[in-house]
């Protein structure tokens, strides 16, 4: 199994960005799909996941949207009205539907917002 996490970068508090996480080697639809991230000296903390729902950390909620593709293996984090508290490096993982860990991790993208 293979994520593959991209659309990273650096941009201005209030921008926006999308991030995309390409899977591989499982039977994408199964899988429930969570995005976290970790700032620098702090702990990972979970953002968002999509099921058959969406779920959202309580400090992105309003701002961030997930969304998934089943039939291109990709789950996307829309990121709008960024902060600079925003600033992490992104991780895509995957978890069986009928699990409450995520099994896969991808490799991550930093994510560097400017105030």
């Amino acid at each position: 199994v293979q994520l593959q996490a991209s659309g990273g970068g650096l941009v201005q508090a209030g921008g926006s960005l999308r991030l995309s996480c390409a899977a591989s080697g499982l039977t994408f639809s199964n899988y429930r799909m969570g995005w976290f991230r970790q700032a620098p000296g702090k702990e990972r903390e979970f953002v968002s996941h999509i099921s058959s729902s969406t779920y959202y950390a309580d400090s992105v909620k309003g701002r961030f949207t997930i969304s998934r593709d089943n039939a291109k293996n990709t789950v996307y984090l829309q990121m709008n009205s960024l902060k600079p508290e925003d600033t992490a490096v992104y991780y895509c993982a995957a978890g069986r539907s009928t699990s409450v860990r995520y099994g896969y991790w991808g490799q991550g993208t930093l994510v560097t917002v400017s105030s």
